[in-house]
């Protein structure tokens, strides 16, 4: 493939979470994303697919989840992304440290490649790291973010997955996919994408022999989606990757993206998503996330699945940085 068209960064993470309310608490409330679209799973209309990233749900900076209630714990290990990492600004982290730590969550500070980072557990146990970057990606920033813009997550930094060994999935993520070997630090393999300056073009691999497989559940990751530019360079990928004898699926339309899904060796489902259309297609820039969106043949259901989902708080934030939402994270303030 011509070097133009390697891969240049994630497009979003999606992750499986067992309390909708405390997942959006968390992630609006206190890590100060933008929840850009609420709509339901394609598969399982009963459930949400929530959406959060910039102002702009601008690709880089999308984490989704499914919002099964009451899902039994998972737990993150082999054949998995077993942590998501957001860049941050220097110079924030301690103003990040004593935000996250007020919640009640224990963080754990260290470093990793020379870049100061803090780990901790979002409410359904998903692992979670902010890592500080000297220059942070641009971003779109939300008019109602309760964290200043000096401190604000800035998208994706990372992803890292756990697996048993290392040379299949190298050869996938360089020989096909175009990534370069980056660094190591001792088990740690950091591959780099394309676009150096978006968010997310970083996939670090962590090389565990011994680590069991992980379990699927709540605090899980789900998939990692990949960007690829155009439904023509979409093509191009799904014909290299069955070329090269890997089981891809058909192109499946998400409404906001389309996509084709293919399980990398090691087990990590991996997902290649077109950047447009876009999360403006069907409301506006300034109204996204604040109304249900149903996929087309779910329309005619929608008086049910509406009875069937739980409310979402979605009240505006006061001065301060603080909302009316009724969860333990309402009385963080910036």
């Amino acid at each position: 493939m011509h070097p133009g068209e390697n891969i240049p960064g994630i497009h979003h993470i999606t992750a499986v979470a067992s309390a909708t309310a405390e997942n959006l608490a968390f992630y609006r409330n206190i890590l100060g994303l933008r929840l850009v679209k609420q709509t339901v799973n394609f598969d399982d209309p009963l459930t949400y697919h929530l959406y959060y990233g910039d102002a702009q749900g601008a690709p880089g900076t999308i984490l989704t989840f499914f919002p099964w209630e009451n899902m039994p714990q998972g737990k993150p290990g082999a054949g998995m992304v077993t942590a998501v990492a957001f860049a941050i600004p220097r110079r924030s982290m301690d103003f990040w440290i004593q935000r996250i730590e007020a919640t009640g969550t224990p963080t754990r500070a260290g470093r990793r490649f020379g870049d100061r980072m803090i780990q901790f557990r979002d409410p359904c146990g998903l692992p979670i790291e902010l890592i500080e970057v000297p220059d942070p990606p641009s971003f779109s920033g939300w008019l109602q973010n309760p964290i200043a813009d000096d401190h604000a997550i800035r998208g994706f930094h990372s992803a890292t997955a756990t697996l048993n060994a290392l040379e299949e999935i190298r050869g996938l993520l360089v020989d096909i996919m175009g990534m370069k070997m980056h660094d190591r630090d001792d088990k740690r393999y950091r591959f780099m994408m394309a676009d150096h300056e978006a968010p997310g073009h970083y996939y670090d691999v962590l090389i565990d022999a011994k680590a069991p497989m992980g379990k699927p559940g709540g605090g899980t990751v789900h998939h990692i989606a990949f960007r690829t530019a155009s439904d023509r360079t979409q093509a191009l990928w799904q014909a290299r990757l069955g070329q090269k004898g890997l089981p891809v699926t058909g192109v499946r339309d998400r409404k906001y993206f389309r996509s084709i899904y293919f399980n990398s060796p090691g087990g990590v489902l991996f997902e290649i998503a077109t950047d447009p259309p876009g999360f403006a297609v069907d409301e506006s820039m300034e109204a996204m996330g604040t109304e249900l969106k149903l996929p087309d043949q779910y329309e005619s259901i929608r008086p049910d699945i509406v009875s069937r989902l739980p409310p979402l708080q979605l009240s505006p934030f006061h001065h301060g940085g603080r909302n009316e939402s009724t969860t333990r994270f309402s009385a963080i303030a910036t």
